[in-house]
């Protein structure tokens, strides 16, 4: 397959010279291929969510340049999507579940109002909340709010969407229905995917490789593909003996402890 997002050298420094800079990124070059699904980890505060704001050209690198599909781009592309971890902020409480979703859609050209809803109600379906489309979020769950941004996320039909720890803020089983439902829109829509993530658990499941940060300044220390078979199943995946080997491999590395 082909390099479909490629960040090449990046380094990203805070502060203005001397004492007062932080380095939080440094000379990252990682390549996503076109259609898969990789999850980053790495230590707590080591720069994973900075990495993915410069991934999607929300933040400027303080060196190295991001391509898509070749080109450097230096503003978020159409074609590129970024889901928040505070997916109660992301949502306009003042519009309904629907109008909510219609929002990615409707500044198209030649986009009616009502075309937009349409469209927006179909993605609804999608996730399961065809009922609630005339409800407003402050009237839904955390977990259903959710499942209303991932529908906003992918009725912009992106071809990367890129997620900053997008299930952290839901329980733990809410968390498992929203990885299958994401599996299961990935095979129907086909996207790159990029996953920032503190749950190795979670990185294992979804992704097809995941990369491992150092603590910053942020580098790459490993990438290891995941290799487990699709579709994956919350419970078989998770009992599977190669599933528990990566996670094992994965949080010795996190946690500096000997792998035997």
């Amino acid at each position: 397959m082909a390099t479909h997002l490629r960040l090449e050298n990046v380094s990203k420094s805070f502060g203005v010279g001397g004492a007062a800079e932080t380095r939080a990124i440094d000379d990252v070059t990682l390549d996503v291929e076109e259609g898969e699904f990789l999850a980053v980890v790495g230590p707590s505060g080591c720069g994973k969510s900075t990495l993915l704001q410069i991934a999607a050209a929300l933040i400027a690198p303080s060196g190295g340049v991001v391509r898509l599909d070749g080109t450097a781009i230096s503003a978020p592309p159409p074609s590129m999507v970024y889901l928040f971890q505070q997916y109660a902020k992301s949502l306009f409480p003042w519009r309904t579940v629907v109008d909510n979703v219609a929002f990615a859609v409707e500044h198209r050209k030649g986009m009616t109002s009502a075309a937009a809803r349409a469209h927006s109600r179909s993605f609804l379906e999608m996730v399961g909340l065809a009922d609630s489309a005339e409800r407003y979020p402050w009237q839904l769950s955390g977990g259903m709010q959710q499942r209303v941004a991932i529908a906003r996320a992918l009725a912009a039909e992106p071809r990367v969407l890129l997620m900053d720890e997008p299930f952290s803020s839901v329980d733990a089983l809410t968390r498992m229905e929203l990885h299958a439902l994401v599996q299961e829109l990935r095979e129907k829509q086909r996207f790159t995917a990029v996953l920032v993530t503190h749950d190795v658990d979670e990185a294992v499941f979804l992704a097809d490789r995941v990369v491992v940060l150092s603590a910053r300044p942020a580098r790459v220390v490993r990438s290891i593909a995941t290799e487990l078979p699709r579709p994956r199943d919350n419970i078989d995946t998770r009992e599977d003996p190669r599933f528990l080997a990566l996670r094992h491999e994965l949080l010795a590395m996190l946690l500096k402890r000997p792998h035997g």
